[in-house]
C-alpha cells in the first residue's frame, strides 16, 4: 500500500530549501586528518601553515576574516616558547588595554609552569598598571610600553630575551593616533614575530616592507662581532644550554585567508509609532550604479547563501525576460543540480556567479541594477534621537523575544554605554515593580524589622549566655536562630528576581561564585551601579573604566554569565552571526558596507622626541652595537618612506633638523651625547611639544619664582596658592582640553568650580612665545629646504578631480598664472595657498604655516615642536581650555568634573590619573637630577604628588 507523503512536503525545491534554511549547517570541505600539535580540532590547511611558521621560528602578516581561528596560532606560540625553557619571552601587543585584560585571562586559564622562583608565567604592563614586567615568560602589553623597554637601555638584556613578538590588530599601523609606535616596533625586534589583522586591504605592500626590515637585521648580525642566537640570549646555566634553542629566521611569510567560516546577517531596525521594524539589510542594498562602475563589488561584500536565493528571486522580480533566469534558478544551477546534498563551496560559486551577472547588467542596463538595487532597500522610519535612546530597552525585549540574546551593543561615546545600561537596568526594575504585589514593600519592611529585633535579642541571648549556664536560654537561642532563618528565607523570596527581568542564565553562573567575583568591586569608585548591572546579567566595557571593574567585567564574561554567544560567528562557537544596526542613518549604513578596507601607507615616523630616546639609547645601553642598528633601523625603514625615495630624504632632513634643535637647546653636545635635561623630556614624551617648553620653563627659573615655602625652618611645606598656581601652569601644559568658546557665558553659573582653565601668568607665556618665535624660525628654514623634495605635477592638481593646470591649454588662464609661482618669493608654498597672496615668508608664521606648506612633502603642523597657548574656531571666536584639572585638584571630587567640566565620570578618572602620572614622572626626573634633596620645587613637585595620590586613593563620590 503506497503512502501519502504529500502532507510532508514544504512546496519547495531541494537545493532552495538548502540554500534558504540550512545555509549555517551546509558541509565544508575540511580535513579530516588530525594534527598532531593540535588536539582540540582538526585544523585547516592554512591553519597548519601558520603552526609552521611558529616550528621554523619564522615569522608572519596573518590575514584572516573576525572568528576565522587565526588566534590560535598565537597561543600555540607561547606553548612553544614555554617548553623551550625557562628564559624566554613571548611579547603579545594589544591596542588597547581592555584587550589586554581579556588576553591576559585566556593565558592564565591556559597555560600553568613550575619555574624557578621570582619568575611567574604571564606579565602585564600598561600605562596605569604593570605587574611581574620583566620576571615572566609571558608579557602581555600595549605598543607604547612595549616602546619604552625597547628604547630603554636599562631593559636591554630583558629584550634580548624575547623569543617572539605577536601583534594582534596590526592594521593600527595605519591609523591617525599612534600608528607610528607600531611601525617603530616591527622595525626595532630582531626576533620572529607573528602580526594578525582582518581588515588589510595591501598586505603583500606590508609584507615587502617587513621583507626588507628582516634581511636589514641579517645582515646586521652577519656583520656584527659575536652575532648569531647568543646575541639575542643571556648567559644560561648549562643545563640550559644543553637544552639547544633554534636559530631565529629570517623568513617572512604572508598568509591570506579569505574566506569568512560563518556568515553574518545585517537587519536594520527602526521605530514606528512605539513599534519596532526590523527589517532584514541585503548586502547589495548599499550598493549604487554609480560606485559600481567606478569600484565594482567590494571584495568583502559576502552573502550568505540565503542571501544568494533573495538576490536572485528580486533579480527575476526586476526583469522577468532575464535572458539567465533559468540556468540561475537553484535547482537547475550547475553546482546544484542531480545533487542531495549542497556543499559550502558550491554555495559561494552561486554567490561568485550572481556577483559576476550582476556586473554584467551594469554593462547591459544600468537603470535595472538601479531597480534591483532599490528593490532590495528594506524600508526605515525615522524618530527623534531622544525617542530611539528611549525605547533602547523595549529593542532589547525585542531581541529577546526574537531569541537573539545575548548580544553585544556599541556605541560611540563612552556616556551613551554607561547611560544605555543604566536605562536597561531601570526597565527592569520597573518591570519587576509591575509585577509584584503592592504590598510586597511594606511586608519587606516588616520583615526587615523582625530581622533586626531577632538578630539583636540572638545577640543579647548569646553574651548573657557565656556567663550563665541556663538550659531555658540555650532553648531560646536555638528557637531565634531557626526564625531568624524562616525570615532569611521569606525575604530571599521577596528579593527574588523572576526570570523575565534579569538577562543572566543561572545554569551558568552559581550565586556563590558570583558573589565572590563581584567582592572585587568593594572598595572602588561607585561600585554599587556596576555591582548592580552585572547583578542582572547586563556589563559595559569601555577604556575608562577602573581597572578592576574590567576585570570583573571580563570575568564574567569569559563565564558566559554576561555574553555574545550565538551571536557572532565565531568558529567552533556559534553557526552564524547577527549585526542589528539601531539608531544608525541608512546613508551611514551603506557607507559601512560598501568602502572598502583603507590601505596600510604609514605615517610620520619620527618626532624629535624619539630622536632624543634614540641619542640615549645609543650612548647608554652596554651593547652600543645593538643599539646603533635599532637607531638606524627607525631611522632608514619607515613605511611611508618605502619604495619612496624623496619621502626618505625628507626624513632624512628632518632627523638633521631635530639634531640641530636638540643641540641649540641644550640637550646634546656637539658629538650628539644626551646631556642636561633629556632624560626628563624623554620620560614625557607623551606630551611633545609640552615637554620641551616645561624644561624652557625650568631654565628660566620661573618655578623656583614661584615654589616659595611658607616656613624656613622644619619641613617645607607650600601654600594652598603656590599649589593651585603650580597646577594651573601644568594643566596648562600637560592638560589641555578645549571647551566651546559658548561656555564663557556659562562661566558664572559655576562660581564655586574652576570650569575655564586660567590663562598662563604673563611671565611664564612670554617663555612659550620666545621658545615659539626659536622653533618656528628654523622650521621654517626646513621648510624651504625640502620644498625641492615635492611632487609638483601632484601641487598643481585639483585635489578631488586631480585635473592638472599646469599644461600649456591653461597658460592664457589668469587665474592659473595667479597660481604660479611667478616669482621667486612663492617657491616653496602650495599654489593654492597663492590665492591668498601667501609667500615663502609665510613658512615661519604659526598661524598660517600649515596652510601655506606643501602637500606632497607630507609633513604637518603637528611635527613642529610649537605649543600653541590660543585655539580658535572657524569663526575666529576663543576656545578656552577646560579647568578640570584644577577643578579636581580644589575638590577632590570626580563628581564636580561629570556637573561643572562635561566630562564623562570614566573620562574624568582616566584624565586626572594621566596627570597624576606625568606629576610623578616630573617629581622622579627632577629628584634624580638634583643633588639638592631640600630643593623647594622638587619637593614642591613632591608634595603635588603625594595630593594627588591622596586624592584618587581615597573612595571618591
Amino acid at each position: 500500500m503506497k503512502k501519502d507523503i504529500s502532507k510532508y512536503s514544504v512546496q519547495i525545491g531541494a537545493a532552495r530549501f538548502q540554500l534558504t534554511h540550512m545555509g549555517p549547517y551546509l558541509f565544508r570541505e575540511e580535513r579530516s586528518d588530525p594534527d598532531p600539535r593540535v588536539h582540540r580540532f582538526i585544523p585547516d590547511t592554512w591553519q597548519r601553515e601558520l603552526l609552521d611558521v611558529v616550528d621554523n621560528n619564522e615569522s608572519a602578516i596573518i590575514v584572516a576574516p573576525t572568528s576565522s581561528g587565526k588566534t590560535y596560532a598565537s597561543y600555540y606560540c607561547m606553548e612553544k616558547i614555554l617548553r623551550e625553557s625557562d628564559e624566554g619571552v613571548v611579547v603579545y601587543v594589544a591596542p588597547t588595554k581592555a584587550l589586554v585584560n581579556q588576553v591576559v585571562g585566556t593565558v592564565c586559564s591556559l597555560f600553568t609552569k613550575a619555574l624557578p622562583k621570582g619568575l611567574v608565567v604571564c606579565g602585564v604592563f600598561t600605562r596605569d598598571y604593570r605587574h611581574d614586567t620583566l620576571n615572566c615568560q609571558i608579557l602581555v602589553t600595549v605598543p607604547q610600553c612595549l616602546e619604552i623597554l625597547l628604547l630603554s637601555p636599562h631593559t636591554q638584556q630583558w629584550v634580548k630575551r624575547i623569543r617572539y613578538v605577536i601583534f594582534d590588530e596590526v592594521h593600527c599601523l595605519g591609523g591617525e593616533i599612534g600608528a607610528e609606535v607600531w611601525e617603530h616596533l616591527l622595525v626595532m625586534i630582531r626576533c620572529p614575530f607573528l602580526a594578525l589583522s582582518a581588515t588589510i586591504s595591501n598586505p603583500e605592500h606590508l609584507t615587502e616592507w617587513l621583507v626588507l626590515i628582516k634581511r636589514y637585521w641579517q645582515h646586521v648580525e652577519s656583520t656584527m662581532e659575536n652575532s648569531g642566537p647568543a646575541q639575542n640570549t643571556l648567559k644560561l646555566s648549562k643545563k640550559q644550554q644543553r637544552k639547544r634553542i633554534e636559530k631565529p629566521s629570517h623568513r617572512v611569510r604572508l598568509v591570506w585567508y579569505k574566506e569568512r567560516y560563518n556568515d553574518l546577517e545585517k537587519y536594520v531596525c527602526s521605530l514606528k509609532d512605539d513599534n519596532f521594524i526590523i527589517e532584514h539589510y541585503h548586502p547589495c542594498a548599499a550598493l549604487t550604479v554609480s560606485h559600481m562602475q567606478k569600484y565594482g563589488i567590494p571584495l568583502d561584500l559576502g552573502f550568505s547563501p540565503r542571501e544568494s536565493v533573495l538576490l536572485y528571486d528580486a533579480m527575476v522580480h526586476v526583469w522577468p525576460e532575464w535572458t539567465r533566469v533559468q540556468e540561475l534558478e537553484p535547482e537547475e544551477f550547475r553546482c546544484f543540480k542531480n545533487k542531495v546534498v549542497i556543499m559550502r563551496a558550491d554555495a559561494k560559486k552561486y554567490e561568485e556567479e550572481l556577483k559576476k551577472e550582476l556586473m554584467h547588467w551594469i554593462q547591459l542596463d544600468p537603470s535595472k541594477v538601479n531597480q534591483l538595487l532599490n528593490y532590495l532597500k528594506p524600508e526605515t522610519f525615522d524618530s527623534a534621537e531622544s525617542e530611539k535612546r528611549r525605547m533602547f530597552p523595549c529593542f532589547v525585549e525585542k531581541l529577546k523575544e526574537m531569541g537573539n540574546l545575548p548580544a553585544i551593543f556599541f556605541f560611540y561615546n563612552i556616556h551613551s554605554v554607561e547611560m544605555s545600561a543604566s536605562r536597561l537596568f531601570t526597565n527592569l526594575i520597573s518591570k519587576q515593580n509591575t509585577h509584584n504585589d503592592p504590598n510586597s514593600e511594606k511586608e519587606k519592611k516588616i520583615l526587615r524589622r523582625k530581622l533586626w529585633k531577632a538578630t539583636r535579642t540572638q545577640r543579647r541571648n548569646c553574651a548573657v549566655f557565656f556567663n550563665s549556664d541556663s538550659g531555658a536560654r540555650i532553648q531560646r537561642i536555638i528557637l531565634l536562630a531557626a526564625e531568624i532563618k524562616e525570615i532569611r528565607k521569606n525575604l530571599k523570596k521577596h528579593y527574588a528576581i523572576s526570570p523575565d527581568c534579569t538577562y543572566t542564565d543561572r545554569t551558568v553562573v552559581d550565586h556563590q561564585t558570583l558573589t565572590k567575583i563581584l567582592h572585587r568591586l568593594r572598595g572602588t569608585r561607585q561600585s554599587y551601579r556596576l555591582h548592580g548591572l552585572l547583578r542582572r546579567g547586563i556589563g559595559y566595557h569601555h577604556g575608562s573604566m577602573e581597572y578592576k571593574h574590567r576585570q570583573v567585567v571580563e570575568m564574567l564574561f569569559r563565564l558566559k554569565h554576561i555574553k555574545m554567544s550565538g551571536r557572532a560567528g565565531r568558529r567552533g562557537e556559534d553557526l552564524i552571526g547577527n549585526v542589528f544596526f539601531y539608531g544608525i542613518p541608512l546613508p551611514k549604513i551603506e557607507r559601512l558596507l560598501k568602502s572598502n578596507v583603507p590601505k596600510l601607507k604609514g605615517q610620520f615616523p619620527l618626532s624629535i622626541t624619539l630622536v632624543l630616546r634614540l641619542m640615549l639609547l645609543v650612548a647608554r645601553a652596554d651593547d652600543k652595537e645593538d643599539a646603533k642598528a635599532k637607531a638606524l633601523s627607525v631611522l632608514q625603514h619607515s613605511l611611508m618612506s618605502f619604495k619612496k625615495p624623496n619621502i626618505q630624504c625628507m626624513l632624512k632632513f628632518y632627523f638633521i633638523y631635530s639634531l640641530q634643535f636638540l643641540v641649540t637647546e641644550g640637550y646634546l653636545n656637539q658629538e650628539c651625547v644626551p646631556i642636561g635635561y633629556s632624560g626628563l623630556v624623554s620620560h614625557l614624551h607623551y606630551h611633545e611639544p609640552a615637554n620641551f617648553v616645561f624644561v624652557s620653563l625650568l631654565e628660566k627659573c620661573l618655578f623656583h619664582k614661584l615654589c616659595i615655602p611658607m616656613n624656613v625652618k622644619g619641613p617645607k611645606r607650600f601654600s594652598n596658592d603656590v599649589m593651585e598656581t603650580l597646577v594651573m601652569v601644568l594643566a596648562n601644559l600637560f592638560g589641555r582640553h578645549h571647551l566651546s568658546p559658548c561656555v564663557k557665558k556659562l562661566k558664572k553659573r559655576f562660581p564655586h568650580s574652576v570650569v575655564i582653565l586660567d590663562d598662563l601668568p604673563k611671565e611664564f607665556a612670554e617663555v612659550v612665545k620666545e621658545h615659539n618665535n626659536r622653533v618656528q624660525k628654523n622650521f621654517g628654514s626646513f621648510l624651504l629646504t625640502i620644498s625641492k623634495l615635492a611632487d609638483m605635477k601632484k601641487e598643481y592638481q585639483l585635489p578631488l578631480s586631480e585635473i592638472d593646470f599646469s599644461g600649456k591649454e591653461y597658460e592664457d588662464s589668469e587665474l592659473v598664472s595667479h597660481l604660479m609661482p611667478g616669482t621667486e618669493s612663492r617657491t616653496a608654498v602650495s599654489p593654492f595657498a597663492c590665492l591668498s597672496n601667501i609667500t615663502d615668508q609665510d613658512l615661519f608664521d604659526i598661524d598660517v604655516v600649515n596652510d601655506a606648506m606643501l602637500r606632497t612633502i607630507d609633513v604637518h603642523d603637528k611635527n613642529i615642536p610649537i605649543l600653541c597657548l590660543e585655539k580658535r574656531d572657524k569663526n575666529g571666536r576663543k576656545c578656552p581650555l577646560n579647568g578640570y584639572v584644577l577643578n579636581f585638584y580644589k575638590t577632590g571630587s570626580l563628581s564636580a568634573l561629570t556637573l561643572d567640566n562635561w566630562l564623562n565620570m570614566g573620562d574624568a578618572f582616566h584624565l586626572i590619573r594621566s596627570f597624576a602620572l606625568t606629576v610623578q614622572s616630573i617629581r622622579i626626573s627632577l629628584g634624580d637630577l638634583c643633588d639638592d634633596e631640600d630643593d623647594n620645587v622638587v619637593l614642591a613637585f613632591k608634595q603635588l604628588s603625594d595630593d594627588f595620590r591622596m586624592k584618587l586613593g581615597k573612595k571618591i563620590d
